[in-house]
């Protein structure tokens, strides 16, 4: 990226953007009393939230929800449709900021192909919805041990599940961060926003956790670009961002996201393992190879549906070669409804030639945040590396103070050297002596839980 092209990307004068975000902020803080009794403050930011949707589908059914939320009449229904029209105001965003990313870098996009769903919500799915319904009675002041507790029943049958898994896992971290508060009755600060957009993506997902998405199978060269790691204490997910050359098509760009349910206690490089069956995908992260796939299932958000068989680590691949000769020319994909949230923007990026300055990328007088807060423990990408770094392909993100960054990769020199490091080094194991034996030391959880949980089965 040029510091003309962040320049572009830093104007902030979309229309519109500020006054949606102002009406989500409203409706969200109304969700932290509840709706048990709806005051006037409540009322004027329902009101906003349908006034915003009134030239839209939503309309009626907005305007139709904030007339019974005021009577006390709350249902799911009802519910839903506020949560629709936080979402629609949230995708208008997403759809402005995007397409600022899109003119200022010069890319080009997939458009959505919609497809009929003709699935029947499952009743799970529909029993989920009523324990939302229950949270937003008592909004995030009321909630207590017994309310969350109320949900374990129906995460754990969600997560037997493989449809509603999608549901399942964001409902299980959901209710593990709000246990973890709970009582949150007299807590000072609370994190409004994100408990806002689990409960309304939850509610949508209810709706609609089934939802057919085009799929086609690919065969082609994978180049990584980097892996961004999310993790807490129930699960952990690695994001492989990364190019698709296939015969016949453009380069795509395209995301495989692999996962895994863990315990607090494994943490760091241990989470690797815990990821193992994917032993080709971690081996072209830690050896910086190329993938050669082979008919390969490919969604229209531009998923890989991961399958390991089907692929094999080929031949090296520098990511920042990949990054510099192949991303500004890739397509990039289309986002699903659900999807069109500024939270969800993770656009892949090179900078080079800039200088971090008080936890910024500068290039010429043009700066942007960098999430060094961010770095995952699971890899050798450390805030003082990045600080050293005079080239890095991170992921384009935004929120509320603007647009950020997060390395997933950096050129730095080493004496005199120039070297990479890659978030994804240590998907065999790490490759830092320092770390390794730290590792050693401390035993190996991932072996020492699968020995207990063997032993148990036996008995």
């Amino acid at each position: 990226m040029r510091a003309v092209q962040l320049a572009a990307l830093q104007d902030d004068s979309i229309e519109g953007v500020t006054a949606a975000l102002d009406v989500v902020t409203g409706f969200d803080a109304a969700l932290v009393d509840g709706f048990a009794r709806v005051s006037e403050r409540q009322q004027a930011a329902l009101a906003a939230l349908a006034g915003a949707v009134a030239g839209s589908p939503l309309a009626a059914p907005a305007a139709e929800a904030v007339a019974k939320l005021n009577t006390g009449a709350i249902g799911p229904d009802q519910l839903s449709a506020l949560a629709a029209a936080r979402a629609a105001l949230l995708g208008a965003v997403h759809d402005a900021l995007v397409e600022q990313v899109d003119t200022a870098l010069g890319r080009n996009r997939s458009e959505w192909t919609a497809m009929a769903n003709e699935a029947a919500p499952s009743p799970l799915a529909v029993g989920s919805r009523a324990w939302l319904g229950e949270l937003a009675i008592a909004g995030w002041r009321g909630v207590d041990h017994d309310l969350v507790a109320a949900a374990d029943q129906t995460v754990e049958a969600l997560l037997a599940e493989p449809a509603l898994r999608r549901l399942a896992v964001l409902l299980d971290g959901f209710t593990a961060e709000l246990s973890a508060s709970a009582p949150i009755a007299t807590a000072e600060l609370l994190p409004i926003r994100r408990w806002a957009d689990l409960w309304a993506r939850a509610l949508l997902l209810s709706w609609r956790a089934t939802e057919s998405i085009a799929v086609e199978s690919v065969s082609g060269r994978l180049l990584v670009l980097g892996v961004d790691v999310h993790e807490h204490g129930t699960a952990v997910q690695a994001q492989v961002y990364g190019l698709l050359e296939s015969v016949g098509a453009p380069v795509r760009r395209v995301r495989v996201s692999v996962a895994a349910t863990k315990v607090d206690t494994i943490a760091g490089p241990a989470i690797w393992q815990l990821l193992g069956a994917h032993r080709q995908l971690l081996s072209a992260l830690a050896e910086h190879r190329v993938l050669e796939l082979t008919e390969m299932p490919l969604a229209a958000t531009g998923d890989l549906v991961w399958q390991d068989e089907r692929a094999k680590a080929g031949e090296a691949a520098d990511p920042f070669v990949t990054a510099t000769v192949l991303l500004p020319q890739a397509l990039a994909p289309a986002v699903a409804p659900l999807d069109r949230d500024p939270v969800h923007i993770a656009e892949p990026v090179l900078f080079e030639g800039y200088r971090i300055v008080d936890g910024a990328l500068q290039l010429d007088a043009h700066r942007v945040r960098v999430e060094v807060d961010a770095l995952p423990s699971a890899g050798p990408l450390t805030a003082v590396a990045v600080r050293g770094s005079g080239a890095m392909i991170g992921l384009l993100r935004w929120d509320a103070s603007g647009w950020s960054v997060r390395p997933l990769a950096v050129q730095r020199k080493v004496k005199g050297v120039v070297t990479v490091l890659h978030g994804g080094d240590w998907a065999l194991g790490p490759t830092d002596p320092k770390v390794a034996k730290a590792q050693a030391k401390s035993g190996d959880a991932v072996a020492v839980l699968r020995e207990r949980a063997g032993r148990l089965l036996r008995k």
